[in-house]
């Protein structure tokens, strides 16, 4: 894969050495001469000074060849900039942006070039509040941009579920057990397969069912 990162801070560092450790091609782009210099001395991957907003500057880059566009700088106005350049002048098939202000992200749309937008304000508030309100649930990845999450539950002596077959416990249509992790065996489970104490279930849910699925395994 050849990935072009736009933005030397922190962030553009870290994600541009570590898909370059992975193998691919990786060109970290910035428009600041004082920060090339820095970046040149932290980061293995192809550096390019330039500024992506411009059409013709990104396109000496050679994002008319790249698979991926990441958008990190510290300015939400570039960023939509750069990912709409990326997307609709230079056909890029992935464009990924960050967000800096999360009031913003109205903005990250596909019509604006944006195939993904993260912000981290976001994401660790989504944990807190995820933390704080579903007890001993964890959530382990969120799937289709957060709608889906795969969960884990370690069954205590106060589950209501111990002893109860998968079968019979009323789980909501939209929430599947994947698997359970019992004494460091993997059980690939069926309808049958009862819980027992001490059980690691990893499951399949909607987000909006992660608190019921919390309350029919007793991790509230």
């Amino acid at each position: 894969m050849f990935a072009i990162v736009v933005g030397g801070g922190k962030v553009g560092i870290y994600l541009a050495d570590s898909l370059h450790a992975d193998g691919h091609r990786v060109v970290l782009m910035e428009k600041r001469q004082e920060v090339i210099e820095k970046v040149a001395r932290e980061v293995r991957c192809e550096i390019f000074l330039g500024d992506a907003c411009d059409p013709e500057v990104f396109e000496q880059s050679g994002v008319a060849k790249a698979d991926l566009v990441v958008a990190v700088t510290g300015h939400d106005e570039d960023n939509l900039v750069i990912c709409q350049l990326a997307k609709f002048s230079f056909k890029v098939p992935r464009v990924i942006s960050r967000i800096n202000n999360p009031r913003n992200e109205w903005l990250y749309t596909k019509e604006w070039g944006v195939d993904v937008a993260v912000s981290a304000v976001h994401v660790i508030a989504k944990i807190i509040r995820e933390e704080a309100s579903l007890g001993d649930i964890v959530t382990l990845l969120k799937l289709r941009k957060g709608e889906v999450a795969l969960v884990e539950v370690k069954l205590t002596k106060d589950s209501p579920v111990l002893n109860k077959a998968i079968k019979d416990i009323g789980l909501p249509s939209d929430c599947v057990v994947v698997t359970i992790i019992r004494d460091s065996r993997l059980i690939i489970p069926a309808g049958t397969t009862t819980f027992s104490l001490g059980d690691e279930v990893l499951a399949l849910t909607t987000v909006e069912n992660e608190a019921k699925l919390a309350e029919i395994l007793g991790a509230t």
